[in-house]
């Protein structure tokens, strides 16, 4: 069992959330669903049967959905990272979680989902020229990156590998 575990306060949409991730990533399933009952409900103001939490992991990640209220919104100083191997992973990933998204808010590889909740779709190879010994082929890598929404694996290497 993990000791640090994600949860994600939403409104009134954490079981669709729940569902809609666990659609996207394999591996991935709800564990369970807790509903609200009439213990504290001059707090929550739920009503009585409405789905409190959904339990779910994503990849052998445990997260929790939380159906807390309008109070808190997700805001991007928090994001999830996806770390990509492939184009193809990045392109999937990509077109599953910016559908019906915010598009205003893509950049860089980062991108809004329908819920709010902020990801950043990586290459692995881009991370592994952050660490490179020669850091202008980052620097050259990363100043690419910032002209794109969707990262271009072959893109960003080509920018790499330029003298």
């Amino acid at each position: 069992m993990q000791s640090i575990n994600p949860c994600l306060w939403f409104n009134s949409e954490a079981e669709d959330a729940a569902k809609f991730y666990t659609s996207v990533f394999k591996n991935s399933k709800v564990l369970g669903i807790s509903r609200y009952t009439e213990a504290g409900k001059e707090l929550h103001g739920k009503p009585i049967g409405s789905v409190m939490t959904v339990e779910f992991e994503l990849n052998g990640q445990a997260y929790t959905a939380l159906n807390g209220g309008p109070i808190f919104k997700f805001n991007e100083a928090v994001s999830f990272q996806v770390m990509c191997e492939s184009q193809d992973e990045i392109d999937y990933y990509w077109d599953q979680l910016s559908a019906s998204g915010d598009p205003t808010a893509q950049a860089c590889g980062w991108l809004k989902d329908k819920f709010g909740l902020s990801w950043q779709i990586v290459p692995t190879d881009f991370m592994k020229l952050a660490n490179d010994p020669d850091q202008s082929r980052f620097q050259r890598a990363m100043q690419v990156m910032f002209g794109m929404k969707k990262l271009d694996i072959a893109t960003l290497m080509r920018a790499a590998d330029r003298e």
